[in-house]
């Protein structure tokens, strides 16, 4: 008889939207270079950084801090890294998605595109001109918290990334079909708590920019 395998113990990933920029709410940013926090953004992320310091037990550390490679996620996780003592280590999943030809552009204008329709209700039948589609960027985030939840079971980890891969990530960890997504709402340097174990995943906070110490299973 096959001898019963104990599960690794479950994993909390904290998912931290960057800080806002200049361009939030106006421009499609996506993985242009250049594009730096704003002064409010760089605030938001010294407060997220002391919120997620404050979670700190004896039992449950923080383990590692991980971000997307573009500098707005890498500023954002700078004062989290700081405040943990830990060395910040870019993963290129986490990375937002790729909007191909509609990169940098005024949403104001996409949002008149017969195209933008599709985006808000059948996002799953989508793909930017030239770019991504929103069902590769979810399989792209999703393999990436996979890949952190297995390489630090048991422990926290904090993942900086974007809007809608943390959308995308909290749909698929819901059993939210992907064409819902657009209505979770991820705030610049919110945080999203999920916890995954053998099981299947548990969310436990959505969008959060307040006190973290509720997360905590019950």
């Amino acid at each position: 008889m096959a001898r019963a395998t104990t599960p690794p113990p479950p994993t909390l990933v904290l998912l931290v939207r960057h800080g806002q920029t200049p361009t939030t709410g106006k421009v499609l940013p996506g993985r242009a270079p250049g594009l730096h926090l704003a002064e409010k953004g760089q605030q938001q992320a010294d407060t997220v950084a002391q919120r997620i310091a404050a979670l700190q037990t004896d039992s449950r550390k923080v383990a590692a801090v991980y971000a997307s490679p573009l500098e707005r996620t890498r500023e954002t996780a700078a004062p989290i890294g700081k405040a943990l003592g830990l060395r910040v280590r870019r993963n290129r999943g986490l990375l937002e998605a790729d909007f191909g030809d509609w990169t940098g552009a005024e949403l104001k204008k996409l949002s008149k595109l017969p195209e933008w329709r599709t985006v808000q209700r059948n996002p799953s039948g989508f793909r930017f001109p030239g770019g991504e589609s929103f069902t590769e960027m979810q399989g792209r985030i999703c393999g990436a918290i996979d890949e952190l939840r297995h390489a630090h079971p048991g422990q926290t980890v904090v993942a900086v990334s974007h809007a809608d891969p943390i959308k995308a990530a909290v749909a698929h960890a819901m059993g939210t079909h992907l064409d819902l997504f657009q209505r979770i709402v991820v705030s610049p340097c919110s945080v999203s708590a999920i916890l995954y174990g053998a099981d299947g995943p548990v969310v436990l906070a959505v969008n959060s920019t307040g006190d973290l110490s509720a997360l905590v299973p019950s």
